[in-house]
């Protein structure tokens, strides 16, 4: 028979490509998840997972165990939840940045989904500040959004660098005009902290691209159109950090949880430990 436990560490594993990752993420040891891989390997007589000095994989045994995995453990939180003593139900609207949900959200709506099915979960996806006013106005109970550095409102999740980003830097670097910038529309934190950087710089720049949509951004700058600020684990493929002496340095940024006062305690702790325990940098390796 197989295990819920065991299935809960494969499915981390193929999220975060990593053991170590997996094993922080899930509050367990490393060598915990490693046996809980190698017993349902065993069970199943198959090899499930493959690895590499770089990522772990599934084989094509572990994708066919994938949905089976997800439809076993949604079932279990349905049940749970139906017959548990502490059933949550109500609404939770959630507002997301746009970066976050574009990188990293999938898995944690899953999760959450599976272990409240009585809640009724609404999204909102929009830049950092917008999705702030809006729950100033009581639109949204919880916000996951960026902050600058300095600010003290939320419970911070982590912090890490913005970059400079572009197909070809050279190619970009070398032209005597200003430099193209590629940018989310206003108020966007990451453009203002692009533009405010060169400023201080004195260094000429135009917008060439805005768009509300990362995947639009990013089309633009995988065209070679200019140059496009991200968090550095959140730099999508198919482009190139641009070299720390060759633009200025951008501050850093802050990832937070805001909840709205007056939202439903229980449903807000719910997520807001979901999301702090599974969101964070990106591996680079496992």
């Amino acid at each position: 028979m197989l295990n819920l436990y065991h299935l809960d560490s494969f499915l981390m594993l193929h999220e975060t490509g990593s053991f170590t990752t997996a094993a922080a993420r899930l509050g367990l040891g490393q060598s915990t998840v490693t046996q809980h891989i190698q017993r349902l390997e065993k069970l199943l007589g198959r090899r499930l997972v493959t690895r590499d000095t770089h990522q772990v994989r599934l084989t094509a045994e572990g994708e066919a165990l994938l949905g089976y995995a997800r439809g076993m453990l949604d079932l279990n939180g349905k049940v749970t939840a139906l017959f548990g003593e502490s059933r949550l139900r109500g609404k939770l609207r959630l507002g997301v940045s746009e970066d976050v949900v574009a990188s990293r959200l999938t898995a944690i709506l899953e999760d959450f989904i599976r272990l409240h099915p009585l809640v009724d979960l609404e999204l909102t996806v929009a830049l950092s500040a917008v999705l702030y006013q809006m729950q100033d106005i009581g639109d949204l109970d919880l916000v996951l959004a960026k902050r600058h550095i300095g600010e003290t409102h939320g419970r911070l999740l982590y912090r890490e660098p913005l970059v400079w980003l572009a197909r070809d830097p050279e190619i970009i670097l070398s032209r005597s005009q200003a430099l193209p910038l590629i940018a989310f529309p206003p108020p966007s934190i990451t453009r203002r902290v692009a533009q405010e950087a060169l400023d201080r710089e004195k260094m000429a720049w135009r917008i060439v691209c805005t768009c509300g949509s990362l995947s639009g951004l990013t089309a633009a700058a995988r065209a070679g159109m200019g140059v496009l600020v991200q968090p550095r684990s959140m730099a999508p493929e198919g482009l190139k950090e641009i070299p720390a002496d060759r633009l200025p340095v951008l501050d850093d940024v802050e990832f937070v949880l805001v909840a709205r006062r007056g939202a439903d305690a229980a449903l807000v702790d719910a997520l807001s430990s979901l999301i702090a325990k599974r969101i964070g940098p990106q591996p680079v390796s496992g």
